[in-house]
């Protein structure tokens, strides 16, 4: 069965109050239109078509991929569903179903909107309906006394009767490509707020004798959409338990899945355990038995099984080798490639730097452009100076080296194997191995200096 796709992306979201296109903000770290595009990328759809129209440039810069890409229709003005579906109906082709979706409705899984299009199935009008405890907002489901679906009214045009049916429209159908070309250009404005309403199409389908049927999610938040700053907040913890309750069925340990985001992939081995008010960002893989402290942030980063993480630390792009230990308070930014066994104290940073197995670097340190050898013991205070205000130079630092507090390692600069740098020093040339390099002015005390009073 042929497949296409058009995903409705032209809402201004007026309740959100902000001036960033309603699709654009951000659930789980991802555009809520992101999210939607990927629940149907595994349905292989022949051509998918996303509706823009209020911050339409925004809207298609951010989601422009690899060809083949989304195409594009613009709605200006915006007049409704059925206008928004009338704008994508010259890029559509006659044959197979036509899926049609929100990019305000995130959640929606891709087994959902698989089964809704095979429910249509080419010949069929198929609607995807919830039973809502508050069913306020969405248009409700008309059925006749047999059951079948006759019709959807709009909130704003139901009846009293009719705003106490539960079941609602979720605004997601598929409709045979053919017959949707033409019976939503045939569409009217004949409403209370003078706009094209998509869900007059049950009553047309009902009318040309089309058979309209139904299906449901499998959980009601698939089809809960975004309106509002508190809407997405909700949706933002639905998500979140969700991903928890996964996690901890896998055999992790959370401190409190209530207090846990992740934005983004996190992928576990045995024994994992997190503590609260971690953010995982991008693809994080904690290998087996990987502890993380309470409130850390870890983005695009590896860490090897045994690996403790201390509260408060920061890791951007970095890899660590197994049983590491980091912080409280360590730094790692991109290109940090730590070893086995490597330890990154308190206040300490790591900036495109490898770090062989075993070395320390333990109170506040700076490690930036550099090759640490292994066992090398980096002492508090000091740093490698890796810019001359136009370029990055860098350090290489031997096996066994052990570098004094309040040092300055000016890069570029090599200090040979087992080398020792002693406390206090400014290191603008290689320091050969196994020796003690000094680079310090001597001590001065002066007699009779006498501190000025005011």
């Amino acid at each position: 069965m042929v497949l296409q796709i058009v995903i409705m992306a032209a809402g201004k979201g007026t309740r959100m109050k902000s001036a960033r296109p309603k699709v654009l903000h951000r659930l789980a770290g991802r555009a809520l239109l992101d999210h939607v595009l990927a629940a149907v990328a595994p349905l292989e759809a022949a051509r998918t078509v996303v509706i823009t129209g209020h911050g339409a440039d925004a809207v298609e810069r951010a989601i422009a991929g690899p060809n083949p890409g989304p195409a594009f229709a613009r709605q200006e003005p915006q007049r409704g569903t059925g206008h928004a579906v009338q704008q994508a109906v010259p890029q559509l082709g006659d044959d197979g179903t036509v899926l049609i979706l929100n990019g305000d409705t995130p959640l929606i899984a891709t087994a959902t909107a698989r089964a809704l299009a095979e429910a249509g199935a080419g010949t069929r009008l198929a609607l995807l309906t919830a039973t809502l405890d508050d069913p306020t907002g969405y248009g409700r489901i008309l059925r006749d006394g047999q059951g079948r679906i006759q019709g959807i009214v709009e909130q704003k045009d139901a009846t009293p009767e009719q705003r106490a049916i539960r079941e609602v429209y979720t605004g997601v159908m598929a409709a045979p490509a053919a017959w949707l070309k033409r019976a939503v250009m045939a569409l009217t404005d004949h409403n209370a707020q003078r706009e094209y309403y998509l869900t007059d199409l049950v009553a047309a389908a009902v009318r040309d004798g089309l058979e309209v049927v139904s299906a449901q999610p499998a959980d009601v938040v698939e089809v809960l959409g975004v309106n509002s700053p508190a809407q997405l907040a909700d949706l933002e913890r639905r998500l979140q338990r969700r991903q928890a309750e996964a996690l901890m069925d896998a055999g992790v340990r959370l401190a409190d899945p209530a207090r846990l985001d992740i934005r983004g992939e996190l992928v576990c081995a045995a024994d994992v355990e997190i503590d609260v008010g971690c953010v995982f960002e991008g693809r994080v893989v904690l290998g087996e038995g990987v502890t993380i402290g309470a409130h850390c942030v870890l983005r695009d980063c590896e860490l090897g099984a045994g690996t403790e993480v201390q509260p408060f630390c920061h890791l951007d792009g970095a890899t660590v080798g197994d049983g590491a230990r980091l912080g409280p308070y360590a730094r790692l930014r991109p290109g940090a490639d730590l070893g086995a066994e490597v330890h990154i104290g308190n206040f300490v940073e790591v900036k495109n730097a490898t770090l062989a197995a075993g070395a320390k670097a333990n109170h506040l340190a700076y490690l930036g452009d550099a090759t640490v050898g292994e066992r090398v013991n980096f002492g508090a205070g000091s740093i490698t100076a890796n810019y001359d205000g136009a370029n990055k130079h860098r350090t290489v630092i031997g096996a066994d080296v052990h570098v004094g507090s309040n040092c300055v390692l000016i890069a570029p600069v090599t200090l040979g194997d087992g080398a020792t740098i002693g406390g206090g020093s400014t290191i603008a040339k290689d320091a050969p191995a196994g020796e003690l390099t000094v680079a310090r002015a001597r001590q001065v005390s002066l007699k009779g200096w006498k501190r000025p009073k005011k």
